[in-house]
Order: structure tokens, then sequence, then C-alpha cells
């Protein structure tokens, strides 16, 4: 911030000078811990925060109080995370904190104008050597950073690699991600979990992106198991490899549908199956999914790939073939070690905001559990309950007793009524 803010006693929001209109306002006020005394301290500025896109930097002059009196850097901190200062030379009269919007245990407000991150820099005074008495007080001073929740922070341009920073706080609500079992033809989501071997189960990935740029989904990777637990045994690859749908070598019709409904729409089928000596007979599915900006060029990081039994080939559900040949070494990683995803920096509060929105990007969803029934398939052919025959086998026996006992009680009333005319006549 621009020639900084003073510290002064706590009368409400300080606004950054116009000069550096294009920052956030800043609210700085100095508490003491009740029923203890306290020195307000005077200018010249004895606490100075700057509050930057990403993260804030806290300068504290030693003396702290005005008093002449130098405070030690180790009894200073930042956030209930009780951050330390940078490494400070002995003779320092300057004390710097450096930290992520979202470190050091600061807490957000969302309001309707714009976002309030706070946090306090404490001072916690310890005795030196064996002395168990104190010549200074406990402080704490309440910090807060505040940004319009529409536009920039800064007049710099900014080029994070998907979204601006004024989205981070959004993206973490508005980007769902959803994993669904379907009916047959697509059209919604199925109303039953339970299948037989034989059957094809659909699946469809997707990602609502509420106010964001477009985005297109790629399912990372897909596992069975026999709980909840995606880390489990025993565990079966549905999907690996950055994308490729590994259950198509197998015996399965398992595939990628293309083309995709949407971008941000991944649908793929899978033959049912269930684990062998698994009394329980069902599966969870737990995919790994992610998304990239929709006019990125798919790659073997970024990619949909299906194996075609009839060429003995892997094909993506779009981009060139090439970038499916990695599904056969099993080695899909880009060569210098990236995902495509952020870029991480170096520095501890710009990679806090890079894992942030990485996080945002990404997401583990599990479908289950998916039924299957008992002994029961679709290739099985029809063999009658032991029990059923036994039944009905008896129940046709007496029926043709019946039938007997009638045809020779209707058999001997005619031999009667034959006499009976005999001699009649």
């Amino acid at each position: 911030m621009a020639g900084g803010v003073c510290l002064q006693p706590f009368l409400g929001r300080v606004r950054t000078p116009a000069s550096s209109s294009f920052l956030p306002s800043l609210l700085l006020g100095f508490l003491m811990l009740p029923g203890i005394s306290w020195q307000v301290p005077h200018p010249p500025w004895f606490v100075q925060v700057q509050c930057l896109e990403s993260h804030m930097v806290v300068s504290v002059k030693r003396d702290l109080f005005g008093t002449g009196k130098l405070v030690k850097a180790t009894d200073l901190s930042l956030g209930p995370g009780g951050c330390k200062p940078a490494a400070v030379q002995e003779d320092a009269q300057v004390v710097t904190f450096e930290a992520g919007l979202y470190e050091c245990g600061s807490a957000i407000q969302v309001t309707p104008d714009g976002l309030i991150y706070r946090t306090s820099l404490f001072y916690r005074p310890h005795p030196i050597g064996n002395f168990t008495i104190l010549r200074t007080n406990r402080a704490e001073v309440p910090i807060e950073c505040y940004y319009p929740r529409w536009g920039n922070v800064s007049s710099r341009a900014v080029q994070p690699t998907w979204v601006p920073f004024r989205s981070t706080i959004a993206s973490e609500k508005k980007l769902n991600f959803s994993l669904h079992l379907m009916n047959d033809d697509w059209t919604a989501e199925s109303n039953s979990a339970k299948f037989r071997l034989g059957d094809v189960a659909h699946l469809q990935a997707e990602v609502h992106t509420g106010g964001h740029v477009a985005l297109k989904l790629f399912v990372d990777s897909c596992v069975a198991t026999p709980s909840p637990d995606k880390n489990s045994e025993p565990r079966y690859r549905i999907i690996d490899y950055h994308g490729c749908l590994v259950d198509g070598l197998s015996e399965s019709s398992s595939a990628f549908r293309a083309p995709r409904p949407k971008p941000d729409i991944l649908q793929f089928t899978m033959d049912v199956f269930h684990f062998v000596q698994d009394s329980r007979k069902l599966i969870y599915i737990t995919c790994h999914l992610r998304v990239t900006v929709a006019d990125q060029a798919p790659d073997q990081i970024n990619k949909a790939c299906s194996f075609n039994k009839s060429t003995n080939s892997w094909f993506p559900v779009e981009g060139s073939p090439e970038i499916c040949k990695c599904c056969n070494t099993k080695n899909c990683e880009n060569p210098n070690g990236s995902r495509g995803l952020l870029p991480i920096s170096t520095k501890p509060w710009k990679r806090m905001a890079s894992l942030h929105q990485q996080q945002a990007r990404e997401a583990d969803l599990t479908v289950g559990p998916v039924f299957l029934a008992m002994n029961v398939s679709r290739h099985t052919p029809w063999e009658p309950n032991p029990d059923f025959v036994e039944k009905y086998a008896a129940l046709g026996l007496g029926l043709s007793l019946i039938a007997v006992s009638v045809f020779t009680l209707v058999i001997m009333a005619l031999v009667l009524l034959c006499r009976k005319h005999n001699s009649a006549s």
C-alpha cells in the first residue's frame, strides 16, 4: 500500500490514500487485554499493512509502544495460527510478516459488496532468562483487508491461469461437481442402482460452472471398491493414467461416449462386475474429476481415451489419437512433471492462492453402493428351482390321479346304464 496506513486507536474504517484507490481499504485497531493499562502509539507509524492481490505484508516497528524500548521479534506473531516473521537481523528496527490471505488462521467474511479478511497481530512478551516478571503488556492489533467483490484489486494486470482472483472465493462455492448413474438413454438419472451380471452401467460426470468461463471436464481416474473408502482392498481400476478407460482392455465393452453432450459433461459406460469371494455383491465407484479451460487443447494429461478391440488401439473423445498412446506405456505425465493445472509459485502467499484455486478445480466423488442381484446373470440360462419342481410335480400327480378316478367312475356308470337297459328289454 503506497505510503502505508499509520496505527491509531480504534476509531473505525481508515481508507487508503487517493493515490492508491485501486487497492483495498484497510481497518486497523489497537486493543489490549481487558483490565490491563496500555499506551497509545503516536505517529510516525508503528504498524503498517499492505493488502495485495493474494497476500498481506505487515511491518511492525520494534519500538511498538513508542517508548524507545524495542520488543523482541520472537514475541510477535500473526494470526491465531501463530505465524512467525521472516528472518530478522539482530539490529533491525522493523519486523516484517508476509502471509497469504488464507494463512495464519485468518477469517473471511463475505458481504454484498466485498470480501473482508480478518486477522490480528499478537505481542506476547516472555520473561528473559530465569526471571518471572515482565515489564511490558501483551497486546493485540486487529487487522482487516477489504476487497471489492467486483473488479480486480490492483491496476496492474492480473494473469492467473483460468480466472481472475476476484472469482477465487466464488469458485469454491459455485464450481460444483457431480457424478451420477444414468438411465439407458442418458435422459435422466437412474432411479435404481440394482444390476445383473451382463448389464451396462451408464455414468455421467458433470461440473456446474456457475458464472465461470467455459470449462471442460475430465475424469482423471475411477476406482471400484467394496466399501466407500477408495483406498480399501480389494480395488479395481476402471479409469487410470489421466483419462485412460483401462476397464475396456478386459472382456468388457466399457468406453467413453463420444461426442460429448457439452464440454462440461463427460459420459462413459461400464460393464457391471462384482468382486470374487465378496458376499456383499455391491461396489462403490470413486472418480477424480478435474476441469480445464474449454479452449485448452487436449493432451496426454487432459484426455478421455477408450480402447477399441477391433483395431487394438486407443482413441480419444476429442483431440489427436497421439495423446492416447501413453495409455499403453502407462506413463502419461508431462515431461516437466506438470499436470496442466495452475502453476505453483515459490512465494508462500502465491502458492497458497494457487493451491486454493487448484482445489476448487478438482474433486473426488463416489457413486454407490451399486447392488448386484444375487446369483442372477443376464447370460445365465433359466434353471427351475428344485422346490418349484417338487411342488408342482406333486400337484400334477394329484391332478392325474383325480382325472383317472373321474374317468373310471364315468366308465362304470356307463356299464351300469347299459345293463339296466338290457334287463328292461
